[in-house]
């Protein structure tokens, strides 16, 4: 599993279902679009990544325009309190609805949220090794419910290794979130009835310094 991922997706209908046609994506949007979002910067490609992988460097960007859908990998998202968004990424206009996903497996930290048309529907920030809730506004959704309940397997076996405070691994609810909202696992895809996120191409970006060499 990765240790780490940044990740908001922005979509005009069911994001799952937009993945799974393989939409084509458009670099000329997809540079565009990283110019409207960070407005102070500037950019240089860098070789293409993709949706599997969205651990970008602390000055690279991965984004990607499709029809319906926008996807950006940035570490600028993968924040405690997930409803303190910058505004600058929330903008309804990229889609209706905008999910955030960010996780960190050494921390065994798993954040989400969802906004619905520029207002926040979920917000949900769990930390295993601090044992706290950053974060738990709205509803918890469908999805959910398994974890929170004393049906989940490690409720039988709390002594089970390195079982958090929750009685449930918060990256095993991140990998739940991924399958219920985008149609794939944090580790790749299981099944014929998943998507490859390996096959979703992103375009990579590096932000110039401020200063050049003359």
């Amino acid at each position: 599993m990765a240790a780490k991922r940044s990740i908001l997706v922005y979509s005009e209908g069911n994001a799952k279902e937009i993945l799974k046609s393989q939409p084509e994506l458009d670099r000329e949007a997809s540079t565009d679009l990283a110019r409207k979002l960070f407005p102070s910067k500037k950019f240089t490609p860098i070789e293409d990544g993709n949706l599997r992988f969205t651990n970008p460097y602390k000055n690279q960007l991965y984004i990607g325009s499709f029809p319906g859908m926008t996807v950006v990998s940035t570490p600028a998202i993968a924040i405690d309190y997930p409803s303190r968004l910058s505004r600058s990424f929330l903008n309804p206009e990229l889609g209706n609805t905008l999910y955030l996903f960010a996780m960190h497996r050494a921390a065994e930290w798993f954040a989400y949220a969802i906004w619905e048309n520029g207002t926040l529907v979920r917000s949900l920030s769990i930390s295993g090794e601090e044992g706290k809730l950053l974060e738990d506004i709205g509803p918890r959704q469908p999805f959910e419910a398994l974890h929170w309940s004393e049906g989940h397997p490690l409720f039988e076996n709390p002594q089970e290794e390195n079982c958090s405070p929750f009685n449930f691994h918060p990256l095993d609810l991140g990998d739940a979130a991924f399958k219920e909202y985008l149609g794939y696992r944090m580790e790749g895809y299981s099944d014929a009835s998943h998507i490859d996120p390996a096959k979703i191409p992103l375009v990579g970006l590096q932000k110039l310094p401020w200063w050049k060499i003359w």
